[in-house]
């Protein structure tokens, strides 16, 4: 069963959804982003967002998190109906990526995908490029992330005419 089969154009999945601590967001930039708005709440108050919030990388790899959490409870009810789940990743890349609100601490990000098309790989006839809308919305219906996501979908054992 290929991806778009199973959710076509423009239907919008619903990945998870994950609260941004204070905790989390110091202990995250500490590591991976450590600007003073994400890693010290008293000074982030004199930085342009007025209040500590989580880095735009924390927010994409908590798509990225609920993402797989989602596959895997897709991949495990696709079993149980008797369907033979795609085989996806990785990925060749993402474009046009927008950090459009801040997250600050306590929000509420729910993460969705929305597939748009998919296409053959040239010259790889057992691959096809899954191409989706990647958002994460916060508990006031504000998008706050977004970006057009790519994932490579792989047929071990046929090959898709293109």
């Amino acid at each position: 069963m290929r991806m778009l089969d199973l959710y076509p154009a423009g239907t919008r999945l619903q990945l998870g959804t994950v609260v941004f601590t204070a905790q989390d967001i110091i202990r995250f930039a500490e590591q991976f982003d450590p600007q003073p708005f994400h890693v010290d709440a008293e000074a982030a108050k004199s930085y342009v967002f007025g209040a500590l919030c989580a880095s735009g990388w924390h927010t994409c790899a908590n798509w990225m998190k609920s993402f797989i959490a989602f596959w895997e409870r897709e991949t495990k009810r696709l079993l149980a109906d008797g369907l033979a789940p795609p085989k996806l990743g990785p990925s060749p890349g993402f474009s046009e990526l927008q950090w459009l609100k801040p997250v600050y601490a306590e929000d509420t990000i729910t993460f969705y995908m929305s597939p748009l098309g998919s296409r053959t790989v040239q010259g790889r006839h057992r691959y096809i490029l899954n191409s989706a809308l990647s958002e994460g919305v916060n508990q006031h219906g504000e998008t706050v992330l977004r970006f057009k996501s790519n994932l490579i979908e792989f047929f071990p054992d046929e090959e898709i005419e293109p």
